[in-house]
């Protein structure tokens, strides 16, 4: 008798720890970022990251995003993650230099010629050797996605020279190479939050910016500023972070169906960013935006004067050089 109590426990034990596992509240992980809904970053998030997780994981996770700085900005927002406050974000990669000051290989100036090269190096050794520096932060990068090459708009006049940049006051993100390479180019750069960018070109307080084509349209810099010159001076790169411990601790195939879905969001969000820099270029000119190209020959007269750059991190970035020239290994 008290046999068949012990293996009656048993079964009624074993079928409860069912129950509940099956019943157990899904995992809401939240997904943070400062772009708008409109941008490519949110889009993709919204159609092919969140669906997948939540699909694959057989409702066992549910992605909660928050665009448009809800949650704060990119460095705010990075510390979260670290934190574990915050499960995920998709910031700007420049950001991550400071955390991390090999990070800023990125933002060299004319790293790249074109996105196959970027492509390249992101997904190859380069991403690699920097995101091995991640985990100590307590972050992991998932995936290498894009906010394009950068460009830049001011009032003053379209910019086809250094000296066209000469005193001129251009915000930038606090960000040591891109505040170096603005300077060697004459200009005055102004370090500032991406959320008070379009009050102080309205103000006048700065006069110039620069930023990629699909945030420059979103953000409607176009009503604020005359004129955009393509310049396409930096590959402004982004990264799905992770919390380390975060997701470790997950079950193996949940990180498995993350993973997954990271690389999807990787491949379909710059397929749309790309659209997005053609489509909303044309849409600046529609919206009264003088748009001027920079010529391969007038590019060098810039490659040039920020020569002085690259030496700079090179001497003072631990292994600067070999990041370098993993950069540029064709």
């Amino acid at each position: 008798m008290k046999k068949i109590f012990i293996c009656a426990l048993a079964v009624i034990t074993a079928a409860a720890a069912f129950i509940g596992s099956a019943d157990a509240a899904p995992i809401k992980m939240k997904l943070a970022y400062v772009v708008p809904e409109t941008q490519s970053t949110h889009i993709a998030a919204e159609k092919f990251f969140k669906p997948y997780v939540e699909k694959h994981s057989n409702g066992q996770i549910i992605v909660e995003l928050y665009p448009n700085g809800q949650l704060g900005g990119d460095r705010q927002v990075i510390e979260a993650v670290g934190l574990g406050t915050i499960h995920m974000t998709i910031p700007a990669v420049a950001v991550l230099s400071g955390f991390e000051p090999r990070f800023q290989v990125f933002d060299l100036p004319f790293l790249f010629n074109n996105k196959k090269e970027v492509y390249k190096a992101l997904d190859g050794p380069l991403g690699d050797k920097l995101n091995a520096l991640l985990p100590p932060l307590g972050i992991k990068n998932l995936a290498y996605a894009e906010n394009g090459f950068r460009m830049i708009t001011n009032n003053k006049g379209p910019i086809t020279k250094p000296s066209d940049l000469a005193g001129l006051k251009i915000r930038t993100m606090e960000n040591p190479i891109h505040m170096a390479t603005f300077r060697a180019l004459g200009a005055n750069p102004t370090p500032m939050s991406f959320g008070e960018l379009y009050t102080a070109l309205q103000q006048k307080t700065v006069d110039a910016q620069e930023n990629p084509i699909p945030l420059i349209y979103t953000s409607k810099f176009y009503e604020v500023q005359k004129y955009c010159s393509l310049s396409g001076h930096v590959y402004a790169a982004t990264a799905l972070l992770v919390n380390d411990s975060w997701f470790n601790k997950l079950p193996k195939d949940l990180q498995k169906v993350i993973q997954e879905a990271a690389l999807i969001y990787r491949t379909e969000q710059r397929k749309i960013s790309d659209k997005q820099d053609k489509d909303m270029i044309e849409s600046l000119k529609k919206s009264g935006m003088k748009v001027n190209d920079i010529t391969p020959e007038q590019k060098k007269a810039f490659i040039s004067a920020t020569a002085g750059v690259y030496n700079e991190f090179a001497k003072s970035v631990k292994g600067g050089q070999e990041l370098i020239d993993l950069a540029k290994k064709k």
